[in-house]
């Protein structure tokens, strides 16, 4: 049950906006479950693994236990407000967690106490890297089999470059967990399980740990020394430092990324969660510890800044859109500055279009609450919303401002969706443009040659998602092809065609004839493709429209159907005859010309390449390895942890289909793996000569 969320009743140095970061199955979504619990947000611990987590409300992620959506909450911790968004660990759903580390400033990593840093766990630092978040570390699952914080601890500094700085001691591991040492107070800490991990005791260190306590709280002090300056001074003179100043000084680090603290616990037991919360009102950010947010001014094409500060005029940036069925289109957005209320207008400066804020609510999962006004530093959904997307600004139409968007990977995995009748196919394609306005890197192409309608994500497990949700949210079946490896091609060379498309007519004059000349060049890979049209082009917006639509069938069907990025095109010529339909003729005319002129372009064909982790048992590392060689697998490294083999290869998606059943037939099933996409790179000859029948 819902008990409600927290209202602008905290300042902006009050405010802890901050998202829940890691691999999958690290804990997150039960982390998460924990704060709300402890915080009074809910009055029952959520069970990812019964399918009963408050947080995962999509039935797509209770049937799998996964986090799929990043879900939004509030709460109050210690007279602070805590803006929380639970974050997906799977790596289908990256976009879920670039979009909402765009918007966040700050993040809780958690890490499994036996596993270490896993491969997802480095993509989403990399991506909070990119984003200058500051982060605190909560090594989860002390308690599981293999439990090594140590361990977990150097893992982090390896493999992230990051400098950890730990806080607490376990009294013990294992089935034996069962309390901590608080190096900051120096005291013990033990959870009372009567209370559901709700009480605790503090009390003196126990004399058999004294010793090991007291060289990790130097420790600790030694590495804080050395990355704050007003430490220093004082460490050095041996003089004694209070709580507090170990605290300001580990705030300072963690702002200026100087330094990682690490907490410890056990998010199932409930134990370790409240010293996490408390680490993240003493080091995380507020609003107020940032920069001012600087954009553009679309008017002048000018930097802009807007302080983060109530006062200032509103501006806030879309970071996600989903489709609620009994709110309809929430558009969630982070406010940077100034005021938002019902009622108002807003100017979406991304594209110049003026929108009306219909209602505010604040969401809890998938539970919402009305309120009637945000401010800066407010993470929340605007009901009303008709043309904006992600990543689009929102701003006062007087003080107009545009914020940096967001970047998305593209997909690497195709589907072909038909419907037995035409009416079924139109709800398909309104359903699926649905979802595609939802996520950015959900894409849908419709084959008009084929008549077939093609889905594009970032792996199977989202496009299955995709499919589950036509099913459960509009009732639709569609008939779904076997996945296939969203190939790309790309022209490596100018090039140039001019098409005179000719139609005789019955009714008008007979022959009539559009002509239009096109211009490739090759332009950076990730830029996609850039069509323009020369100043002697003077077209009206309908023909030039009919063109754009042509030139983009021929780029979708691209060589020999993998479709074509990279490039810019020039419309050189458009000229035309008297004709009964023009926009019709252009478009032909356009999309044979684009065909002829990427013909010409010395195509090259691009594969996705995947960066695939195996974590095998050490006598089935050889076997495993020799299966990634064969699979076109490049071995990137090796690397040995408690009891088992962590493989790191480079390998072609293609060449990955039916892999989780091969390595648990050669593993015995004691063998996982995890795999994200890294780059598109250029296949090899044979490979390309198939799809372009040389």
């Amino acid at each position: 049950m819902v008990q409600g969320s927290v209202q602008n009743a905290f300042s902006l140095g009050q405010t802890r906006n901050f998202g829940i970061i890691a691999h999958i199955n690290a804990g997150k979504t039960t982390t998460s479950e924990r704060m709300l619990f402890l915080s009074g947000v809910t009055n029952r611990m959520g069970e990812v693994d019964h399918g009963a987590s408050t947080m995962d409300w999509m039935p797509q992620e209770q049937e799998r236990g996964i986090t799929i959506t990043a879900a939004s909450t509030d709460f109050a911790w210690h007279d602070h407000r805590c803006n929380l968004i639970d974050l997906p660990g799977h790596v289908d759903f990256t976009v879920e967690v670039e979009r909402s580390l765009r918007v966040l400033d700050g993040a809780v990593a958690i890490f499994c106490a036996s596993r270490g840093v896993q491969s997802q766990s480095e993509t989403v630092w990399r991506q909070a890297d990119r984003y200058k978040i500051p982060r605190i570390a909560f090594i989860n699952k002390c308690d599981r089999q293999g439990a090594n914080p140590e361990q977990t601890v150097k893992t982090i500094r390896e493999r992230l470059r990051a400098n950890p700085i730990v806080l607490q001691l376990p009294h013990s591991l294992e089935d034996d967990f069962d309390g901590l040492i608080d190096l900051i107070h120096f005291k013990s800490r033990h959870w009372d399980e009567s209370s559901s991990g709700k009480s605790f005791e503090d009390s003196e260190i126990p004399e058999a740990l004294k010793a090991e306590a007291t060289l990790a709280r130097d420790t600790m002090l030694e590495a804080l020394a050395e990355v704050d300056d007003s430490l220093m001074s004082k460490y050095l003179s041996e003089a004694p430092l209070s709580p507090d100043e170990i605290k300001q000084a580990l705030r300072r680090a963690t702002l200026a990324m100087r330094a990682v603290p690490v907490v410890l616990g056990a998010a199932k037991q409930n134990q370790g969660i409240q010293n996490l919360l408390d680490a993240v009102v003493d080091f995380l950010p507020s609003p107020t510890d940032l920069e001012p947010s600087v954009g553009v001014n679309p008017v002048n094409n000018e930097p802009e800044v807007r302080a983060q500060s109530t006062e200032a005029r509103a501006s806030a940036l879309a970071f996600k859109v989903m489709h609620d069925a009994d709110l309809g289109q929430l558009t969630y957005v982070r406010v940077y500055s100034g005021k938002i209320r019902t009622g108002d207008k807003l100017l979406n400066s991304s594209k110049n279009r003026l929108e009306n804020v219909q209602q505010l609510v604040k969401m809890h999962a998938d539970a919402s609450k009305r309120i009637d006004e945000l401010q800066a530093g407010d993470i929340a959904a605007v009901i009303g919303l008709t043309n904006t997307s992600t990543g689009d600004t929102l701003c006062d139409a007087s003080s107009p401002i545009v914020f940096k968007s967001i970047k998305f990977p593209k997909p690497v995995m195709r589907l072909a969706l038909e419907m037995s009748d035409l009416d079924g196919r139109k709800q398909l394609v309104l359903a699926l443009r649905a979802l595609e306005s939802e996520d950015p890197t959900f894409e849908v192409i419709e084959d008009e040659l084929s008549g077939q309608i093609i889905v594009q994500g970032m792996g199977e497990l989202h496009l299955d998602v995709i499919v589950d949700r036509l099913k459960t949210d509009f009732r639709l079946e569609p008939t779904v092809g076997r996945p296939q490896v969203a190939y790309l091609s790309t022209a490596t060379d100018s090039s140039e065609a001019l098409v005179v498309h000719d139609y005789f007519s019955t009714t008008g004059p007979k022959k009539q004839s559009a002509t239009v000349a096109v211009e490739i060049t090759p332009a950076e890979f990730e830029s996609g493709i850039k069509t323009i049209f020369d100043k002697k082009c003077e077209l009206s917006k309908k023909f030039a429209k009919s063109i754009k639509q042509g030139l983009r069938d021929a780029f979708n069907e691209g060589m020999s159907g993998c479709r074509a990025t990279g490039f810019i095109c020039r419309v050189t010529r458009a000229e035309i005859t008297e004709a009964d339909d023009q926009t019709l003729l252009f478009k032909f005319a356009a999309l044979k010309a684009g065909r002829e002129a990427l013909n010409r372009s010395k195509p090259m064909i691009l594969e996705p390449l995947m960066h695939v982790e195996v974590v095998t048992p050490d006598d089935s590392v050889g076997d495993v390895m020799n299966d990634l060689s064969a699979r076109r697998g490049k071995i990137t490294g090796i690397e040995a942890r408690s009891g088992v083999q962590v493989v790191s290869c480079l390998v072609p998606l293609e060449e990955m289909f039916g892999y989780s059943t091969d390595l648990r037939s050669r593993t015995k099933g004691r063998a996982t793996y995890s795999m994200e996409f890294i780059k598109y790179e250029s296949v090899k000859k044979e490979i390309e000569e198939k799809f372009l029948n040389i």
